[in-house]
């Protein structure tokens, strides 16, 4: 494929200067111009390798101790997100490397109102050429006073001014105000330099002047700061490109493709640094004999490679030595050379633009040319034109290929099928180069058509950017800090968590006592764990949220075999008449029987009834109030076995033999009781949550027998009703109680549970909105819908194996427009609230198993948890906090979690077994 354009113009016929020395005839001429630029020729498939050579570059670079070497560096940059628009104040920068020979200070105020822009005052230095060669401290002193002079010309306060560094050389930076000198390019060569903190350096510069109180608080690239300078547009601009003396690109990783980085969250973007990519296998076909004479004058030899074919510091001085070897074969200016022409550095990047500018005309190029001691023929503009082309169309397509590499890696990070995104562009050669921006841009278009790209040119050269970087720095700092703030009370220390514990066995002692306590440690009437000798045919219901269980459970030699359906509870049954809900259970029950062929027999059945009961026998459980969202009439303080065995009377044809009721905590402990002889706790962490434990039968109060075990519903997700977990409520925990069917109560279980956890975040999100650190302080309506963030978000969003991206995503699909830090931000809502209730959670089995210790008078405690519950299973983190809180607050304890399959159903059917066992043995 043909990418030279107009080059091809270029006839074998055409006759071109010949001398009268003996020099090559016409025909000769034309092909020796051929030939010389055919070497800037490069087709399409040079292009794509390139392309795809220095996207492998930068994937092997981002990955740790990458071996071998790669061509190019990513380097992090420790910027991390991109403007909002809101950033605002006065801002220095010092721009150093950007332009060459030149040092610039600006004066930059934002405004915070997007689109209404403050002109920036600057003033530019020229950088004489002993102090680009000579001692580092000699050019960090100069740019030191022209800091000063700068600003003896404004008046400025007596406090601290924030100051971005702009420093346009390949540094490794290890903070936003820590880099390293990785090696100077640009003409360069100042001593003492490679290898130190550029930061401390100018920071030392300017404290030895003393004149003003200044604080570097970053240190930018010229490309990151011309990546921030793009104004906010429709797409995100999160590229930054830079075609300047050198020629680099950053863009916007996600952070946890950056092996380097500690924290992998969010994004950061990160510096290309590609004029030092040199693949021989790429650029090798691409290198012409004039790269290799320049590559061998410059001041680095081997360095730079990509950079010496893109670079406006190169490009005039590879059209002076083609013009150089046109004519030394005669070809051009009558075979005469000047000395201007033969001097390096004669033709720059202005000279060249100017004279390939077709709206310059021929005058323009006579002028230039004879200011370079040259008498030009008309023939010998022209030829002069089509070098310059052709030495700018190669640099322009080169730089879009690289460019090309860069977006397709984004579009793979980001995992999207079409990329939309903002390229911001700078510096002096798409200023002043007429094509070098539309030759890349069909170039991208050819090498990455999956990406839908507009280019932005960078406000200010990218120095407005630099001072962006230091306010978005700002901005996120006061952000983080406003977090931490709100997320404190969330944080729970050892101290706390031990208070908690200490309470709950206070709380649980009153409660066996028969005391005023907001534990009502209820006894369940289940006097022992299953021991693996049960068998037999049981019904077993469950009820405990909107879906209803009937199980027919069969309990064999073999293991337990459960056939089951679900049958939903509608919310006007839930909330209707106590008949109603009951009535609509056995209808449930018969349709089971007759769909499993159980009509007519009359199997012992166990009822897991999920609510506060104070229950006065294995078959008698009086409702205390509801939860969860139920509100049936004229059952509170009924005993609801009897409101059962009602309604089964009121169907007649139904014969069913109620046991038992069962908690769903005691259904958990008795499933896994069934396969670890150890378990005799059962916890429950779901939609609600709850806990029961075997206690010793002695300190039963209310209960005869003073020996044995009897399993104690503790019923804590009511523990703190009495205010004893008033120290750690919220502002956001008090306003989803208040909204809730039953404020005042279930305070702990309000604190844990599923069913307000994503309330609780809500809340929280409403709270940093409103103080602008969320959604840019831009109310969104959906967060004004209750129950709109559901607990399984949180368990979604702090899943290792989601990337931020894809929790953006989720949180998108509720309505929520937000960016990557609004992204990180309720990450770590989620990780706070979600991280609290398992601490809570932790603390309350820690009360439990040392409580059973110290029943004992045990040194050492080997004891198993029978868990269940959707928050506790699903949530990829909840599991281990609570085991680590428990092993911190129960050291002489050891605790194995076992995950319940099916408590509230096998576990009432083992119940109901148990019971059976021990009347069997009662009557044997």
């Amino acid at each position: 494929m043909d990418f030279l354009g107009p080059v091809g113009l270029l006839h074998e016929e055409k006759t071109l200067g010949c001398s009268q020395k003996g020099l090559p005839c016409p025909s000769n001429s034309s092909e020796l111009v051929q030939k010389c630029l055919q070497q800037f020729k490069v087709t399409g498939a040079q292009l794509q390798q390139i392309q795809a050579s220095l996207l492998a570059s930068m994937e092997q670079a981002l990955k740790e101790r990458a071996s071998p070497v790669p061509a190019v560096q990513m380097l992090p940059t420790y910027v991390r997100s991109t403007p909002h628009g809101t950033e605002q104040g006065d801002f220095i920068v010092l721009e150093l490397g950007a332009k060459g020979a030149s040092l610039r200070v600006l004066w930059v105020t934002l405004t915070g109102t997007e689109g209404h822009r403050v002109v920036p005052r600057s003033q530019e230095f020229v950088i004489p050429q002993e102090v680009m060669l000579g001692p580092g401290q000699q050019l960090f002193d100069f740019a030191a006073h022209c800091l000063a002079e700068f600003l003896d010309t404004h008046p400025v306060s007596s406090q601290s001014l924030q100051l971005g560094f702009s420093f346009s050389f390949p540094c490794h930076q290890t903070g936003l105000d820590r880099s390293t000198l990785i090696s100077w390019t640009k003409g360069f060569r100042c001593s003492g330099v490679e290898g130190q903190d550029v930061v401390q350096l100018l920071r030392d510069a300017i404290q030895r002047l003393g004149a003003y109180n200044i604080d570097v608080v970053a240190v930018v690239n010229d490309t990151v700061g011309t990546m921030m300078g793009c104004e906010p547009g429709v797409r995100p601009c999160e590229v930054g490109l830079v075609v300047d003396t050198g020629t680099n690109a950053c863009y916007m990783e996600e952070a946890q493709h950056v092996a380097v980085l500690d924290n992998d969250r969010g994004r950061m973007c990160v510096s290309v640094e590609w004029g030092s990519f040199s693949d021989n296998g790429a650029l090798g076909p691409v290198l012409t004999t004039f790269d290799h004479a320049l590559d061998h004058e410059s001041l680095n030899p081997g360095d730079q490679r990509f950079e010496k074919m893109i670079g406006g510091l190169y490009l005039g001085e590879l059209v002076r030595l083609v013009l150089v070897h046109l004519a030394h074969h005669g070809v051009l200016f009558g075979g005469y050379t000047s000395p201007a022409l033969l001097s390096q550095g004669s033709i720059l990047l202005e000279h060249v633009a100017e004279m390939e500018d077709p709206s310059a005309g021929v005058a323009r190029v006579h002028a230039i040319l004879q200011d370079l001691g040259l008498s030009p023929e008309a023939s010998d503009i022209e030829l002069v034109q089509h070098v310059c082309e052709a030495v700018c169309t190669r640099a322009a397509q080169l730089c879009g290929a690289a460019l090309a590499a860069v977006l397709s890696r984004l579009q793979r990070s980001r995992e999207h099928q079409t990329l939309q995104v903002a390229v911001a562009t700078g510096g002096q050669v798409f200023e002043q180069h007429p094509r070098f921006s539309s030759i890349l841009q069909d170039t991208v278009m050819l090498l990455a058509p999956q990406c839908d790209v507009s280019f932005v040119p960078s406000v200010d050269g990218g120095g407005q950017g630099v001072a962006m970087v230091t306010a978005v720095a700002a901005r996120l700092a006061a952000h983080q800090l406003l977090l931490e703030e709100t997320l404190a009370p969330f944080r729970l220390n050892r101290k706390q968590l031990a208070a908690v514990q200490a309470q709950m066995q206070e709380a649980m002692a009153r409660g066996l006592r028969g005391e005023a306590s907001s534990l009502r440690m209820l006894p369940t009437y289940v006097r022992a764990t299953p021991n693996g000798s049960e068998r037999g045919d049981f019904l077993a219901l469950d009820l405990g949220g909107t879906n209803f269980r009937v199980l027919l459970v069969r309990v064999a030699t073999g293991g337990v075999q459960i056939t089951s359906q679900v049958y939903s509870i509608p919310e006007c049954v839930a909330q209707g008449s106590g008949q109603q809900l009951f009535d609509h259970i056995v209808d449930c029950i018969v349709d089971f029987q007759d769909k499993q062929g159980l009509s007519g027999q009359s199997l012992p059945l166990g009822f897991t009834f999920s609510f506060p009961c104070r229950q006065i026998g294995l078959d008698q459980g009086i409702l205390l109030n509801w939860t969860k969202g139920f509100n049936a009439s004229d059952c509170e303080g009924q005993d609801v076995v009897y409101l059962l065995r009602e309604a089964i009377r009121r169907r007649q044809a139904v014969e069913l033999k109620v046991v038992a009721i069962v908690n769903d905590t005691v259904g958990t402990m008795m499933s896994c009781g069934y396969e670890d002889p150890h378990c005799e706790i059962g916890l429950i962490v779901g939609t609600g949550t709850n806990a029961c434990y075997m206690e010793e039968l002695r300190n039963v109060a209310g209960v005869a027998g003073d020996s044995g075990h009897m399993c104690i519903n503790m019923e804590w997700g009511a523990f703190g009703d009495d205010g004893s977990l008033g120290m750690l409520s919220t502002r956001f925990d008090a306003s989803v109680d208040q909204m809730s069917i039953n404020p005042g109560k279930q305070r702990f279980e309000k604190m844990i549970s599923g069913m307000y956890l994503g309330e609780i975040v809500r809340h929280i999100l409403l709270h940093l909105t409103s103080l602008g650190v969320l959604f840019r302080g831009q109310q969104i309506q959906c967060l004004q819908t209750r129950d709109i963030f559901k607990t399984k978000f949180l368990s979604e969003i702090e899943s290792d194996s989601l990337a931020l991206r894809q929790v953006r995503a989720i949180l998108e699909d509720l309505g929520l427009p937000l960016t990557s830090d609004d992204a990180q931000m309720v990450l770590e809502v989620c990780q706070a609230v979600s991280q609290r209730a398992a601490q809570l959670c932790g603390a309350g089995v820690a009360a439990v198993v040392e409580r059973i210790r110290e029943n004992r008078g045990l040194e050492e405690l080997t004891v198993s948890v029978g868990v269940d519950g959707t928050l506790y299973k699903l949530h990829p983190h909840f599991s281990s906090l609570v085991a680590a809180t428990v092993r911190e607050l129960a050291p002489r304890c050891a605790v194995t979690f076992l995950q319940s399959e099916d408590g509230s159903g096998k576990g009432a059917a083992l119940v109901t077994a148990v019971a059976c066992r021990l009347a069997q043995k009662i009557r044997v």
